[in-house]
């Protein structure tokens, strides 16, 4: 019987445990790093918001012309199954689409590739760990600038990490937890895989464009409507960035996630900022009640 205590994979139509798969060297997802991905969470044994992150993979497959064999309602089952296999409640389970390699015989030309599926369930992953968490993270700015929408469409989760990559060495050097980018303009994007939102006199305002179009990100609109809190989609210039009230990430793996300082100013009293604590507990308040929420059915496996 094979061992999935560590975690299960799905690949080419086939399932093992998580430690067997591997991606062919000469895979164009790997060679050109052509490839997109999603990440849905398992919290308590449901998954959160599964359609929706379906269907945002979906939509960045299309916008590449990458298309796979499996339809949608085989990939919901493919979840459900490494899920199962790994018997994980709480679980990071990423969904990739390969480019492949060009068929023997064809032009070397992305069109004339098979593209390939893939996933897999892992235990749960914290992007920021709940210590860091309750005492509020510690951000910079970085300079490395975001790479342009107009070379890389961000609404397109992809492995283009190079410049999250770099930001991330800056915070690790400058002895923060993570770090903020902007773009060439000078407006807040996003962070290396979580979006972006400070609070300025009571108003929630995230970016509305160079970053990511996060599901916890609409699920923090959803909350702020539902508690009356005034909320923003619009540029984030990084001077009203910096003079922030509060400072919160939102990403799937994580959650709502509160900041306490940003480039070594301390904002507050040094510890998450009431709005950021309210939607976090409110967050986790209403994934515990089964919100947008899919149960999981162990036993079918």
């Amino acid at each position: 019987m094979p061992d999935y205590s560590v975690g299960a994979a799905y690949m080419d139509g086939r399932y093992m445990p998580v430690g067997e798969a591997s991606v062919p060297i000469l895979d164009w997802g790997y060679r050109r790093s052509d490839v997109t991905y999603d990440v849905v969470g398992v919290w308590d044994g449901a998954f959160f918001r599964l359609d929706d992150h379906i269907a945002r993979f979906r939509a960045s497959m299309t916008t590449l012309r990458l298309h796979p064999e499996e339809s949608d309602a085989d990939l919901r089952e493919i979840l459900m199954q490494v899920v199962r296999l790994s018997g994980l409640r709480e679980a990071y389970v990423a969904m990739d689409c390969l480019r492949g390699r060009p068929k023997p015989g064809l032009k070397p030309h992305p069109a004339n590739c098979r593209n390939r599926l893939t996933a897999y369930a892992i235990p749960w992953v914290w992007v920021v760990s709940p210590e860091v968490q309750a005492r509020g993270a510690h951000l910079i700015v970085a300079q490395t600038p975001r790479i342009p929408e107009e070379s890389i469409d961000p609404r397109v989760k992809n492995f283009h990490w190079g410049d999250l990559t770099r930001a991330l060495f800056e915070a690790h050097d400058a002895g923060a937890d993570n770090a903020v980018l902007l773009d060439a303009a000078g407006l807040v994007t996003e962070g290396p895989g979580f979006n972006v939102f400070a609070v300025r006199n009571g108003t929630v305002i995230t970016p509305d464009r160079g970053g990511l179009e996060g599901i916890t990100r609409r699920s923090v609109i959803e909350l702020c409507d539902e508690l009356g809190l005034p909320c923003e989609v619009r540029p984030l210039p990084v001077a009203e960035f910096r003079d922030a009230d509060e400072v919160f990430l939102a990403t799937t793996a994580g959650g709502i996630m509160p900041a306490a300082r940003l480039d070594g100013r301390i904002m507050g009293n040094d510890r998450p900022g009431p709005i950021s604590a309210q939607l976090r507990a409110r967050y986790w308040d209403r994934r515990a009640e089964g919100w947008h929420a899919t149960k999981i059915d162990y036993a079918e496996r």
